[in-house]
């Protein structure tokens, strides 16, 4: 009876215990929404959303969207520097989703070193590759990037595209949009790529690319 009393004393203090911390999480959760709906934090918003909601990439029906808050209070100068990073990771991110999807379908079949030891044919996809790659393959593919780097393949004679306003700044929206698709792929890209490393075949599949099958036909 003793010890039936002692459990019963134990579950209403865990029960009361409970009841404390549900109520303390409801108010913490108003006290949050309230700060939510604060004067001054709408203002900041309004501010920075009135700043560059009419810049290339705010699309409906996000708009201009930045919930880390990293352009609140920037100057457009500091705004245009984002937007470089945002391009450049964009553009990298799309060679890589390439690097990722190409080698499944095609490869170039010559050898990386004079000797022969190692043909293109032989160096695995993905994140496998960086073991296998020669030096020489490396050097390579440094110098191939510095190359695009440095001279690039803007043709132009001007510097800039000859477009109009309108059709140039589609364009530029439809860069911005596979740029950021491309980062996402990327991160499953790899993600998957880097699980199968671990735990080979975790998936059941025989592909790299499982996403796209009609490539392995």
């Amino acid at each position: 009876r003793l010890r039936e009393r002692a459990n019963a004393h134990n579950q209403t203090i865990a029960n009361f215990t409970y009841y404390i911390m549900m109520k303390l999480a409801v108010l913490a959760a108003m006290a949050g929404s309230a700060a939510a709906f604060a004067p001054a934090s709408i203002g900041k918003t309004v501010t920075t959303l009135n700043a560059f909601e009419n810049e290339i990439g705010a699309l409906p029906p996000t708009g201009f969207w930045d919930p880390a808050g990293l352009s609140d209070g920037i100057s457009q100068e500091r705004f245009d520097e984002y937007r470089l990073a945002e391009l450049k990771h964009g553009r990298v991110a799309q060679l890589a989703v390439l690097g990722y999807v190409a080698p499944e379908t095609y490869r170039f079949g010559y050898d990386m070193v004079p000797d022969g030891s190692i043909n293109t044919n032989d160096i695995p996809n993905g994140i496998a590759a960086i073991k296998v790659i020669p030096f020489l393959g490396w050097v390579q593919i440094i110098a191939f990037v510095g190359c695009v780097e440095t001279y690039g393949w803007f043709t132009s004679p001007t510097g800039v595209l000859d477009l109009p306003d309108n059709i140039l700044a589609k364009r530029q929206t439809a860069e911005l949009q596979h740029g950021r698709l491309a980062m996402l792929a990327f991160l499953e890209l790899i993600r998957h790529d880097s699980q199968n490393l671990t735990v080979p075949g975790f998936d059941g599949l025989d592909n790299l690319i499982t996403g796209l099958p009609f490539l392995y036909k």
